[in-house]
């Protein structure tokens, strides 16, 4: 006869219905405390157990890790068959199998386990999280094709924010992210957030409750959501003038060209593209000049070389070569940060941009001089090209026309140097 086991779970609430539907193999949660992001994970967690496959949960540490042992162990009592301590391992009915891990401590011991799901509970507090998930995460993932889940409240920029981004990357086809507030926990009294809200600073309040990722120091770009406000989708307005920022990918490196409407100040086309030849590259690049017909344009020349801008030049395109010293990067970079405080400049609510732009860091050097870059880890390819298009659409704004330039010396002029049908 027949035995029946039941388990009792908590209904998820709607916006982790939301998560749920929209899930992909790797998942990054950012959420405001009291959300429910552990009980999430650990829905998630015992319905791949009770398949019959094998799961691993970690946690930054061991005392992070007691919480959700106790909770695993309690609500799977019925169908546990063999649990172990020590070793924070449950066999399931089934032949599932949950296993639990402090990150301090996993390191080899964990190197050699295969999972269908892994989830990192308050995954911002990992330390390293990006070396953990390729040196030791992901390779357990390989052989059944299992997925992932994040889980953390936001702890300023690091590597959680670097797979946050990751998620919201259309290119990253098999990564999802969210960013999910206190309030959206329908439990929590909305009146408690506003009394929470009272006695913390904004910086904190909007960490915690609202779970965005705040630069507590070294953070270059401000009022970057404020400067959000480009809508898609824009037209070739016949009076208007334009520029064009181009950086170029290295190997593992994004490509990014960026136009700017130098006349209302508006970003109105961002492509971006990965490991594509500089053939395809070049003749994408021709396609973004048709449509906006550029009246100057900056290319990071250290990344393509003078032949590679010599090619460009051939093809009839009004772009000059940028070379990136420490000195001028910061001449750039400090003008489209004044740009975007002081409203000047408009910008569309591209995911990845605008990611790029609240993780750029000035960090002083030796010297005394100061050093900008991306955290280490993550790109600034948008935010690099989004710099020239900006500085490109100032020099042109200043001289009020329309310049042209002579493809075989790269020199401006006020006149077309020839009739190519492209311009």
């Amino acid at each position: 006869m027949a035995t029946t086991l039941s388990i009792e779970l908590p209904s998820p609430h709607a916006a982790q219905r939301q998560i749920l539907s929209e899930a992909k193999r790797f998942n990054v949660l950012a959420c405001g405390r009291r959300w429910g992001k552990s009980t999430l994970g650990i829905d998630r967690i015992i319905e791949m157990a009770l398949q019959g496959q094998p799961c691993g949960w970690f946690a930054p540490t061991y005392k992070h890790l007691l919480d959700v042992w106790r909770e695993l162990t309690g609500v799977l009592q019925p169908v546990i068959r063999d649990k172990s301590e020590s070793e924070r391992r449950l066999q399931i009915a089934g032949g599932g199998v949950i296993e639990c891990w402090s990150m301090d401590s996993a390191g080899d011991s964990a190197r050699g386990r295969k999972y269908k799901l892994v989830v990192v509970d308050e995954a911002a507090l990992v330390p390293e999280l990006e070396r953990a998930w390729q040196a030791t995460l992901r390779p357990m993932l390989t052989d059944l094709k299992g997925g992932s889940w994040f889980l953390s409240t936001p702890r300023g920029i690091n590597d959680f924010k670097g797979l946050y981004d990751r998620g919201q990357d259309e290119e990253r086809e098999d990564w999802a992210s969210w960013q999910m507030p206190t309030s959206t926990n329908p439990y929590i009294d909305a009146a408690e957030i506003e009394a929470a809200r009272k006695d913390m600073s904004e910086a904190q309040f909007n960490q915690e409750f609202l779970a965005q990722f705040v630069a507590w120091e070294g953070a270059l770009f401000r009022r970057v959501m404020e400067a959000a406000t480009a809508s898609p989708g824009a037209i070739r307005a016949a009076n208007h003038t334009y520029a064009i920022g181009i950086d170029w990918g290295r190997s593992v490196d994004y490509t990014v060209f960026v136009v700017i409407d130098a006349t209302t100040r508006t970003v109105v086309e961002i492509d971006r593209s990965n490991r594509a030849d500089y053939a395809v590259q070049i003749g994408r690049l021709k396609a973004m000049c048709g449509r906006w017909r550029p009246a100057a344009g900056l290319a990071e020349l250290n990344s393509i070389g003078q032949p590679i801008l010599e090619q460009v030049w051939r093809e009839g395109m009004l772009v000059q070569g940028f070379t990136t010293t420490n000195a001028s990067k910061a001449a750039i970079v400090e003008g489209l940060a004044l740009a975007i405080e002081c409203g000047q400049l408009r910008i569309p609510p591209d995911p990845v941009l605008l990611a790029e732009l609240q993780a750029f860091r000035a960090e002083p050097l030796p010297s005394g001089m100061m050093r900008y870059a991306a955290p280490a880890g993550q790109h600034d390819d948008c935010v690099m090209a989004l710099a020239l298009a900006w500085a490109a659409a100032t020099a042109v704004g200043q001289r009020s026309v329309t310049l042209y330039m002579n493809p075989d010396t790269g020199m401006f002029g006020t006149e077309p140097y020839y009739e190519s049908g492209l311009f």
